[in-house]
């Protein structure tokens, strides 16, 4: 019946549907994670914005990734007797994941901040001033000290099998306030975070319209931070006569089709693709902020980051993540001295995030969300062929216990939860894993983690997969 019109594939080759080619890539990029014929009835959703399960405390999530894995005790969890049993060999010891020797303390200073007096390393100082509205959870820990793994993990809550994201799963169950932005973007400046890239913003079996979107935020012109966001060959009106065809193609074609959630995906993709060429290039532009707030963040590729993430949410965007950089810039084995270097990329635009909220009256709709995959030995790492310089100076990988923060959207604040032992190697005290974070995060979005399933392969999924307990001591 339709021999005589092209296919799909053909008018959008030939059409040139600008943001819209980019959209749909990405879409068919996922599809070795998400077959069309894996998808249930339950696809057929919209990204419109959906009544939570009860009264949430936050709104947006902003997450702010140190993938690489930053040191508790040189950061959030300081260890005095570190310093007495510097380079001497400690009375406990974990299974690491290369070897390690003796005692390291920090090299850096660590003070009291604010009226809770919380201890933060000198390197977080900026960050510290707003201690009081943060709560640092000092007994997180994951299953393996891996890189790949402990990422899929923290942003997908399986360390080994593909499955949805965090920021996927909270975009499924809630939706998004504004439907010309994509209602999930992910910011990594330099190119893919790591090993599994895509996987840890993507949607695995949710619906393909709850992928994050990718920027490369090195760049700075809209055209290039979102490429193909303008159409130079056709003008909107144009656009539009277009969009109207593809609809039709695609509904006779749906006619046809049972449970194509795939297409459904595509055709949302490419509604917002159009919409998205007239707001996306506002939002993303920073240079219409105020010359004292751009100074604020710092004209660095992460204050940019975090300005737009602000601007972002703003404009009723769900869920913003940020990654420091292409790789594992946190993963120093053999120089903890380069955490410095790290922590200033970060510590300026980050209290000026929480200020510029602050002073907005967006702190408490927005849950942020610090931390890495891991932490790292308060050992040293001794020296290995192909692992480091043999320096002595660094820290290997360690899941047994880490630090994280998390300000605004109804968590308290000027509060520390758990602990690891009196050397910083394990959490011992109200010990968190990866599935109490997650079940946490969902319920201060008023979502309950055991109610948010998808059927998929026979089975109810949730992010949480059988495991989590909300960790209601976080919780104003």
């Amino acid at each position: 019946m339709y021999r005589s019109v092209p296919s799909r594939r053909q008018f959008l080759q030939q059409t040139g549907a600008g943001f819209g080619a980019l959209a749909l890539s990405a879409i068919m990029a996922e599809q070795g994670l998400a077959s069309p014929d894996d998808h249930s009835s339950q696809t057929r959703s919209s990204l419109a914005a959906k009544q939570p399960h009860f009264a949430p405390k936050a709104k947006h999530v902003v997450q702010l990734f140190m993938n690489g894995g930053p040191s508790q005790v040189d950061t959030f969890d300081h260890k005095p007797l570190l310093d007495k049993f510097d380079g001497k060999t400690l009375p406990t010891h974990y299974k690491t994941e290369r070897k390690t020797g003796v005692g390291y303390k920090s090299p850096f200073k660590f003070k009291k901040y604010g009226e809770s007096g919380i201890e933060v390393s000198e390197i977080f100082d900026k960050t510290a001033q707003h201690i009081d509205d943060m709560c640092i959870i000092r007994s997180m820990h994951c299953a393996v000290p891996n890189h790949p793994p402990s990422q899929l993990e923290f942003n997908c809550g399986d360390p080994i099998q593909s499955r949805p994201s965090m920021g996927s799963w909270i975009l499924y169950g809630l939706g998004t306030e504004n439907q010309n932005l994509p209602g999930f973007i992910s910011m990594c400046p330099g190119g893919l975070p790591g090993r599994h890239g895509p996987r840890y913003w993507g949607s695995s079996f949710l619906p393909g319209s709850n992928q994050g979107q990718y920027l490369n935020t090195q760049f700075t012109k809209i055209e290039k931070l979102i490429e193909n966001i303008r159409n130079d060959k056709v003008s909107f009106s144009q656009q539009e006569q277009q969009l109207d065809l593809l609809h039709k193609l695609h509904q006779e074609h749906l006619k046809r089709v049972q449970d194509e959630g795939a297409l459904e995906a595509r055709i949302e993709s490419f509604d917002l693709a159009y919409r998205m060429q007239t707001e996306a290039a506002e939002a993303f532009d920073i240079s219409k902020e105020s010359k004292h707030i751009q100074e604020m963040y710092g004209e660095t590729t992460h204050g940019r980051q975090l300005l737009i993430a602000r601007r972002l949410i703003e404009r009723g965007v769900r869920f913003v993540q940020a990654w420091t950089g292409k790789g594992i810039p946190w993963d120093h084995h053999d120089d903890i001295m380069l955490h410095k270097r790290d922590a200033a990329l970060w510590d300026k635009p980050i209290a000026a995030f929480i200020a510029d909220l602050k002073q907005r009256g967006l702190l408490n709709d927005t849950l942020i969300i610090w931390g890495g995959e891991f932490g790292r030995t308060p050992t040293v790492e001794l020296p290995a062929p192909g692992t480091n310089k043999g320096l002595g100076r660094g820290r290997d990988h360690n899941n047994h216990g880490f630090s994280i923060w998390l300000a605004g959207g109804g968590v308290k604040g000027g509060h520390v939860h758990g602990a690891t032992d009196e050397f910083g190697f394990k959490a011992i005290e109200g010990r968190v894993s990866i599935n109490d974070l997650h079940a946490t995060i969902l319920h201060l979005l008023g979502l309950d983690h055991t109610r948010l399933t998808f059927h998929y392969s026979g089975l109810d999924m949730r992010l949480t997969g059988v495991k989590g307990n909300v960790v209601h001591d976080v919780i104003a």
